[in-house]
């Protein structure tokens, strides 16, 4: 059973697991799934079933998915889920040596490359969806001028209002509410710059 707390990932070896492009998208995809097989997610991210099931196993390696019940009835196919509700990262677990910090800061530009293509994607079909999905998206940019604990204290507060619509929706879900119901990509980023 996954676990209800975000995994932080603080071992170069699991940076490097899910630093990987394809196991990303793949993490990603099961995450959003809850459950699959390795054909579900072959042709989500349109790719070899082989290729996607020796990917799993490397994640499954590092703990960050495992094996879940699944409603088939012929035990060929092995079912995934995620180990945990999802996964943090901090600069402070890798930036005691250049070499981690290197890994960090490329594992950190793969994840926001496939972000920029993720929204380029929505970009370009934008007109497939209906009015009223057009009119809730948004996109916002804010500058504002904080200290470093009150980023950190903006984190905290996002993540809370976060997990409360994560939770609320999955309950609802779960109870059957799926009508109109997609799936959703926020992403968040707080951090210092000099104009």
């Amino acid at each position: 059973m996954p676990s209800e707390e975000r995994r932080r990932v603080s071992d170069l070896d699991t940076l490097k697991a899910i630093g990987h492009p394809l196991r990303l998208k793949l993490y990603r995809a099961l995450h959003i799934k809850r459950t699959a097989t390795a054909s579900q997610l072959a042709d989500q991210v349109d790719e070899a079933v082989s290729l996607v099931s020796y990917h799993l196993r490397k994640l499954a390696d590092h703990g960050l998915i495992e094996p879940a019940e699944g409603p088939g009835t012929d035990g060929r196919e092995r079912w995934w889920q995620p180990s945990s509700r999802g996964l943090t990262f901090s600069d402070e677990d890798f930036d005691d040596a250049p070499d981690r910090a290197a890994v960090y800061a490329a594992a950190g530009r793969m994840s926001f490359d496939q972000h920029v293509e993720l929204y380029r994607a929505h970009q370009d079909a934008r007109h497939t969806w209906g009015a009223e999905w057009r009119s809730a998206s948004w996109s916002a940019e804010n500058l504002l001028r904080l200290t470093a604990e009150e980023l950190a204290s903006l984190g905290r507060e996002m993540g809370a209002l976060i997990d409360r619509y994560e939770e609320a929706g999955r309950a609802r879900e779960e109870a059957g509410d799926t009508a109109g119901r997609e799936s959703v990509a926020l992403h968040t980023y707080g951090f210092p710059f000099r104009p």
